[in-house]
């Protein structure tokens, strides 16, 4: 089974301490990511969150509380901080959820889907609950994420897990195990 990496939303704004939307956990998920982009090189997709300079509907109400994010969309803060690959997609929207037309037909060719990124209690959540809805099998990277609490983090790990089988919790480890081949396998291709 053909598989992408999602990774959601590794940006300057998540990671800077003195950010109104500093993630905690942002360094290891971050580790972790880095390892994850180079085992799955030429499958990944990146995505990026931007604020819509018009605010429509609540996202006016959302921009008022958060007033300190209402930065054009191609101000600093919202780069990705991670190396990528020059010819990794980068998907940037201004909404939670990444899943859409858009991502759907980037990943059209795989029948499921590895994510990892922050916040898992935000962006992460809304992402695997629409691309289960669209029928992608969706392995969760659940030490490759981080929320804006550790609590929160855990929370939307339970919820997603309810989803199984569509959704499934794996560690980095044990993604990559699985991204290799194995002794065997390679010892009889070489024979």
């Amino acid at each position: 089974m053909q598989q992408k990496l999602v990774i959601i939303d590794m940006q300057e704004i998540f990671r800077a301490p003195d950010s109104e939307w500093a993630v905690g956990g942002y360094p290891d998920a971050a580790r972790r990511i880095q390892q994850l982009a180079s085992a799955f090189q030429g499958h990944v997709v990146w995505t990026q969150f931007i604020r819509d300079p018009d605010e429509a509907g609540s996202w006016h109400d959302y921009y008022q509380r958060w007033a300190g994010c209402r930065l054009a969309p191609d101000a600093a803060p919202w780069r990705i901080t991670l190396n990528r690959q020059a010819s990794d997609p980068v998907l940037a929207l201004p909404t939670f959820s990444k899943w859409g037309t858009e991502l759907a037909q980037l990943t059209r060719d795989c029948d499921a889907l590895v994510v990892c990124g922050v916040a898992t209690d935000c962006c992460v959540l809304s992402t695997v609950l629409g691309a289960a809805d669209a029928g992608k099998s969706v392995t969760v990277v659940s030490d490759a994420c981080a929320g804006i609490t550790p609590e929160a983090h855990q929370q939307a790990l339970s919820l997603m897990a309810l989803l199984a089988p569509m959704v499934t919790l794996r560690t980095t480890a044990e993604v990559l195990s699985a991204a290799q081949p194995s002794a065997t396998s390679a010892g009889r291709r070489s024979a």
